[in-house]
């Protein structure tokens, strides 16, 4: 499961730091960083509890991972295939919901389905014990699956910080975990946007989160639209991530996230990565303005569309 890490030099000059790599998840099997989770996630409940059905309430990444993951299982065991739903809101885009309907077209066994409440209905298809709910957020089957990736980032000599797009924080919470065990001084630093902040206003405003609140406040919706964990129930787990490693939290806006992906795209081989991944570059380029700086290479997580 493997992802490239891509060292940027011409980056890291523009933006103003020693050396930066872009970990490339978007370049795994199942389509970006949820592949780590997701699959594991099934495979476990599986394998384990003899689960058959399963229900996801997703409309991005998550539910890539899920179908793609469901598919392969059922190619490879067509004599114990898996079933899975995956609720989406009414109010999901027509280009987000082609997408889904097309990778399961002509598939029996799975399910998308438009609802006025999605992560309702999955909880009570959960309760009444038609299809396991895989849920990230409280599941701490999703953070193992994590463990993984810090592992591989640390085979970057000397890095010495994290950056990464965060919703609910999973993905910190278990690179924060995992680095700590491993004894390694791996700064984590996640992003969020002025739409949906919760865990990085949360973070106290010490010199290792300076300029936290530079954002702008009147984006009320944010280009990255897989940012939109509210709750964030594994909130005071990830800011003791953050603390342990003296890392930090950032906030961008459009006009951030939009700057970071030109300037990537101008400086990484043309690449073009999604406005969810340009948080990582942003929240390093907002850093690096508010005077931090490592004795080693960064990586940010290039997280998947």
């Amino acid at each position: 499961m493997k992802t490239p890490q891509l060292p940027c030099p011409r980056l890291a000059a523009a933006i103003g730091v020693s050396e930066i790599y872009l970990k490339r998840e978007d370049l795994d099997h199942f389509g970006s960083h949820k592949g780590r989770s997701i699959p594991f996630m099934i495979e476990t409940y599986e394998k384990k509890q003899g689960l058959k059905n399963f229900v996801i309430s997703s409309s991005g990444n998550a539910a890539l991972a899920a179908i793609i993951m469901i598919q392969n299982h059922n190619e490879n065991n067509p004599d114990n295939r898996l079933k899975l739903t995956v609720l989406v809101g009414k109010k999901i885009s027509a280009e987000k919901f082609n997408h889904l309907s097309a990778l399961a077209k002509g598939d029996l066994n799975i399910t998308i389905i438009q609802t006025d409440r999605p992560k309702q209905e999955a909880f009570r298809m959960d309760k009444s014990g038609e299809a396991k709910f895989l849920r990230q957020s409280t599941d701490d089957l999703a953070l193992v699956g994590y463990f993984e990736l810090a592992k591989e980032l640390a085979h970057i000599p000397n890095l010495r910080a994290v950056f990464i797009p965060t919703s609910s924080g999973t993905t910190a919470q278990a690179l924060g975990e995992e680095f700590q065990k491993l004894k390694l001084p791996i700064q984590i630093h996640i992003v969020q946007t002025t739409a949906c902040h919760p865990i990085a206003s949360s973070f106290p405003l010490t010199e290792n989160a300076v300029g936290l609140k530079t954002a702008s406040p009147n984006d009320k919706t944010s280009i990255a639209g897989a940012i939109v964990d509210k709750i964030a129930h594994r909130k005071e787990k990830v800011l003791a991530a953050i603390m342990a490693s003296h890392g930090g939290a950032w906030i961008a806006d459009n006009e951030e996230i939009r700057t970071a992906m030109k300037i990537t795209h101008e400086n990484a081989d043309d690449l073009k990565i999604s406005t969810n991944s340009a948080l990582a570059v942003a929240g390093l380029i907002k850093a690096v303005k508010n005077g931090w700086q490592w004795d080693g290479p960064v990586a940010c997580l290039i997280t998947g569309k």
